[in-house]
């Protein structure tokens, strides 16, 4: 494969003004906290990625990823490095697929806010779904890597990996219904008819949870690493929206995928077949229910309103940000401009579901 999506890990650019980081300070922690630390540490900011500002730090004989929360104000549960370190803490141990966690620290006091450190994972991060430049067979196996992975995450035994307690009882559509209404309630920046729309049938129509897995919140093909010459993932990371909840909207997140236009990012619809080696999204069902006992899925369009609307609050939570200057890509702004075709893209699939 030669296209720019399967270059290594995600590019770094010179650290702004506003992102840097007390070296000092941190080299600081970093001997005190990281078996086998040893400076002198440079670094530098990836370019992907608005929600948590990630880094890279090197050493003359390692690399380090370190993630922290935004600098500025941010909305109350939004940003939980210490929630992403602790599923990365109890997976780590597993042989599940993510980085190696080093540290977290809590202390705002050494960087400025708080954050992590883990395992640089070299390989290959694939940007766009389409794998442009890849063979039918490579595009299979990816995928198929992709889905195998995901069905090892949500049959993980998670009391075992130390997550028993990682996420509440009872039924995740509805909390998060309820979580991501109370978040674009609280970034909300205009009034949007679909939106009000949603936030009224979504709460009536919860479908039955009948599993509780990890929930990874936000897999995607971008979202992982995999192996530098092989179709293997060797590293899922992005883990800020995980909970316990119900294994179901993590595979219908990923199914977006084959409902959406392909864009040089996730979307692969129209795109799926033996000509192009991406598999269908009966082909996709059908083994992840192979992969984790299932006889079967629920209707998805229900599924695809949910996350249509999840990603409507956490695009207005950009767009908030932007507006209060704390954003911190400028990727951002273009993702904002996308908002109002959401929402709207959401209450279709609502009216497909019997709305």
């Amino acid at each position: 494969m030669t296209s720019d999506a399967a270059t290594s890990m995600v590019g770094t650019i010179a650290v702004g003004d506003k992102d840097r980081l007390d070296l000092d300070a941190l080299g600081a922690w970093m001997t005190a906290n990281v078996p086998g630390f040893t400076g002198p540490l440079t670094y530098a900011k990836f370019a992907g990625g608005q929600s948590n500002p990630t880094y890279r730090l090197d050493t003359p004989d390692r690399a380090y990823v370190l993630r922290r929360k935004p600098f500025g104000p941010i909305l109350p549960s939004a940003h939980a490095v210490d929630r992403e370190y602790r599923v990365i803490a109890g997976l780590h141990p597993t042989g599940f697929p993510v980085p190696k966690p080093y540290g977290l620290c809590e202390d705002p006091g050494v960087i400025g806010a708080a954050f992590y450190v883990m395992e640089m994972v070299e390989g290959r991060t694939i940007w766009d779904g389409a794998m442009p430049g890849a063979t039918p067979a490579e595009r299979t196996a990816h995928y198929e890597a992709m889905v195998d992975t995901l069905a090892a995450l949500h049959t993980t035994d998670y009391a075992a990996a130390g997550l028993g307690d990682y996420g509440k009882p009872g039924n995740y559509f509805e909390r998060q219904v309820g979580r991501w209404t109370k978040q674009y309630r609280a970034a909300e920046t205009e009034r949007m008819e679909s939106v009000e729309r949603l936030i009224e049938w979504l709460p009536r129509t919860l479908p039955e949870q009948t599993r509780t897995s990890i929930v990874h919140g936000d897999y995607r093909i971008d979202n992982m690493i995999f192996a530098p010459a092989e179709p293997k993932v060797i590293a899922v990371l992005d883990w800020e929206l995980s909970t316990l909840g119900d294994p179901l909207a993590d595979f219908s997140y990923l199914l977006m995928s084959w409902v959406t236009e392909p864009e040089g990012r996730s979307g692969v619809l129209g795109m799926t077949g033996p000509e192009t080696g991406i598999p269908t999204i009966e082909q996709v069902v059908e083994r992840y229910c192979a992969a984790t006992g299932r006889d079967g899925v629920p209707d998805l369009n229900w599924y695809f309103a949910y996350n249509l609307f999840r990603l409507t609050g956490i695009v207005q939570g950009i767009k908030k940000r932007i507006i209060d200057g704390t954003a911190s890509s400028a990727q951002a702004e273009k993702t904002v401009a996308k908002i109002r075709g959401l929402a709207d893209a959401a209450w279709d699939f609502a009216v497909k579901a019997g709305a």
